[in-house]
């Protein structure tokens, strides 16, 4: 990822859309064949030069355009010939963003895997479920997970869209009227550089693509970010439900040995505020002056590349901390019978209106006895089974029965088939 957004290739791709637009005048007879040639054979750059260069000349494209002439020579008169600088750095900002685009969605799509794996593995292994970080009701780990591995599949679809729908060029000139670049050449050369066109560019391609790429790809990383919130609580001392991998060497702290943090969830957390913090520029850049202003170019340097290798690395150490992820599955057992039962409670509800008992008159019995419970520690199961309201309704074998978790996950394979199938 490093590689797309350095100087040395950003100039590369400066120099393929000028050859390209250089071959299709050629074809059209304009520029001389044998000036092709010499062109073809000759263009070349230094990122050193064109630095150089660009302190007299206070403009990027202009400065490399000298140094490429230099290599040249007197046929490097047709390079630009037609073009504005937009034309050159606008294609190529679509070039980047393709090839970024293509290595992102890979580690998305990888991600996806790791994910579906761990779910299907835990399909069965009976977890405690949270709502408002409380007890709620029992559920799978393999579940739990899966919702995860969908919201990656949904994260590769958003960014597939918004880069293929950013992966466009502009070759119509100043002011995007094709005064001086016919549209059926930008059309061939875009398609001989594999981008798509801007139906009316102005002078630039529009800013609400980049605004809805980098926006797919907060997105992305919150995702990221609610995957790595969800399991820096679970290794939480007092749970410990899941860890991250510790490696043999590692150290947690360098005042107390024992500690073993989840670094790699809280990075990719932090990171996730980094990429979010982008899109919201990303929308600033938007609302341009007429044509074009430039105002949008400062903020492209820095947030494109950084908002691509943010989440690039956050991706891959997503895959690497779920693919490694060790499970503690006899912890989540003692965790879901902490409460004292307390997570049955909706069971045994339906339980009694089963029997005849209005909902209101079931819920006050239930709720009675798990604030008893709550209160006291006694198991509700024992509460209940002395509560006369209770008794003269359900048996001790009634009530055993709807105390068993795996009875919550009775239609678990169902959901776990739509996984197998990602």
């Amino acid at each position: 990822m490093s590689a797309v957004w350095v100087e040395e290739a950003k100039f590369g791709r400066w120099l393929e859309v000028e050859l390209a637009v250089c071959r299709a005048w050629a074809r059209r007879g304009v520029i001389p064949a044998d000036d092709l040639v010499e062109i073809e054979a000759k263009s070349a750059f230094t990122v050193e030069r064109s630095q150089e260069l660009e302190k007299t000349t206070n403009h990027d494209v202009v400065a490399f355009l000298t140094d490429v002439a230099e290599h040249v020579g007197p046929a490097s008169r047709w390079i630009h010939y037609g073009m504005t600088s937009s034309d050159v750095l606008d294609t190529g900002l679509g070039l980047a963003i393709k090839r970024a685009g293509e290595l992102l969605l890979a580690e998305q799509a990888a991600l996806t895997v790791v994910l579906r794996d761990l779910a299907l593995a835990h399909r069965d292994t009976v977890a405690v479920g949270r709502t408002h970080g409380v007890h709620a009701e029992p559920t799978s780990f393999g579940l739990r997970i899966a919702g995860f591995a969908f919201e990656s599949r949904r994260n590769e679809e958003r960014l597939a869209r918004a880069v293929a729908q950013c992966a466009i060029g502009k070759l119509s000139g100043a002011v995007g009227t094709y005064a001086t670049l016919p549209p059926d050449l930008e059309a061939e050369v875009l398609e001989e550089i594999g981008l798509g066109a801007e139906p009316v560019s102005t002078q630039v391609v529009a800013r609400d693509r980049h605004a809805e790429l980098v926006t797919a790809m907060a997105v992305a990383a919150s995702s990221l970010d609610r995957l790595a919130t969800e399991l820096r609580h679970l290794q939480r001392t007092e749970v410990r439900e899941v860890e991250e991998a510790f490696t043999v060497g590692q150290k947690g702290s360098s005042a107390m040995p024992h500690k073993r943090n989840p670094i790699t969830a809280e990075r990719i957390s932090g990171l996730a505020r980094v990429v979010r913090g982008a899109s919201v520029a990303a929308l600033e850049d938007v609302a341009l002056w007429h044509e074009r202003d430039i105002s949008h170019s400062s903020v492209e340097r820095v947030i494109l590349p950084d908002a691509f290798l943010a989440l690039d690395y956050m991706l891959a150490k997503a895959q690497q901390l779920v693919g490694g992820l060790v499970v503690y599955t006899e912890r989540m057992q003692e965790i879901l019978e902490s409460s004292g039962g307390l997570v049955f409670s909706q069971r045994v509800l339906l339980a009694l209106v089963g029997t005849g008992l209005t909902r209101e008159d079931a819920y006050a019995i239930v709720q009675r006895n798990a604030m008893e419970c709550w209160n006291t520690r006694v198991p509700l199961r024992e509460l209940l089974a002395a509560d006369p309201d209770v008794a003269t309704r359900l048996d001790a074998d009634a009530l055993a029965e709807l105390f068993d978790p795996r009875w919550y996950l009775r239609h678990v394979d169902e959901v776990m088939d739509r996984v197998a199938a990602l």
